[in-house]
């Protein structure tokens, strides 16, 4: 296993920049931010591009993965989270547009793993949505195959705002979901697994890993907890808002030996990389890498 970050929190760093903090902080590998480099507002935790795939050529790329290789990085993989089953045809196409540019510069970089969402529709219930990711997610994989790379969807619902409410923007959260696309994507999507997701769903996390296990190819380290006021008033039927508080590992509910045990049963031994969104570490980099050290020094008796 080695151990990283997602690029994410520093938007406004240069990536080479990341990485020399990243390497001396002890930190092996980079999960890479790779949004579109647009202006304007973007979701919180999105829209950090580290790299302009847009533009990328395979030599750029070559040299990218050199000068990390030098610092003592690997890539993990190339991050982008869209909703490719949004309802707005418009910018369905465009989020589509730019992953299968996302997925072109892996390949030209030997990066094998591009993570993001499998997307949905809010107002559709899952079985519809999962309609949609039939018709939608076939040309996806094929154009990654055709260069060489493997997606990952995370199982994260993406309900964190009434306008993800009631079904969220990505509808691969659940075993039955999950299910359903390894049996009709053939192994060709992996899952970018992350714990946290499970704690408020009341998903048993060991008996995920047992039967998912080994289907994941990359892994999130982030944690959860559970505001029991913010639950008292609010109820399981809003869907986690007012109540599931992002932490950093060690400071909310995950049992992190719990997971490691059974990432080990299963044979996993991919990246493990922090993904830095508990409020509690921001507004500015030095807030945000008190985090990720903090989360480090949790984690770090575990990555071996």
């Amino acid at each position: 296993m080695k151990l990283g970050i997602l690029t994410a929190p520093f938007p406004d760093a240069p990536l080479a920049d990341v990485a020399d903090w990243a390497s001396a902080a002890g930190f092996e590998t980079l999960e890479i931010a790779c949004w579109p480099r647009a202006a304007g507002p973007t979701r919180r935790y999105a829209g950090t591009s580290h790299i302009d795939v847009a533009t990328l050529s395979e030599t750029e790329g070559r040299e990218i993965v050199a000068a990390l290789a030098d610092k003592g990085l690997s890539i993990s993989g190339l991050g982008y989270y869209p909703n490719p089953l949004h309802p707005d045809p418009a910018h369905r196409a465009a989020v589509i547009d730019h992953l299968k540019t996302v997925i072109v510069a892996a390949g030209r970089m030997g990066v094998p793993v591009v993570n993001t969402f499998c997307g949905g529709d809010a107002s559709k219930h899952v079985d519809a949505n999962w309609q949609e990711a039939l018709a939608v997610w076939p040309d996806i994989v094929a154009h990654a195959a055709d260069n060489g790379v493997r997606l990952a969807f995370e199982n994260c619902p993406m309900i964190f705002s009434v306008d993800e409410w009631p079904a969220g923007h990505n509808i691969a959260y659940s075993p039955q979901i999950w299910r359903r696309i390894l049996e009709a994507f053939d192994g060709a999507i992996g899952m970018n697994f992350d714990p946290s997701h499970l704690v408020w769903q009341m998903i048993d996390a060991a008996r995920f890993i047992r039967e998912f296990g080994p289907h994941i190819i990359h892994a999130h380290a982030k944690d959860l907890m559970i505001d029991r006021d913010g639950l008292y008033e609010r109820g399981i039927l809003s869907a986690g808002m007012g109540w599931q508080v992002p932490r950093m590992p060690g400071l909310g509910e995950v049992d992190w030996n719990v997971i490691f045990s059974g990432l080990y049963r299963a044979g996993y031994d991919g990246p493990i990389v922090i993904e830095h969104e508990d409020r509690r570490f921001e507004g500015d980099d030095d807030r945000v890498k008190r985090g990720f050290l903090l989360a480090r020094d949790v984690l770090r008796p575990l990555v071996k």
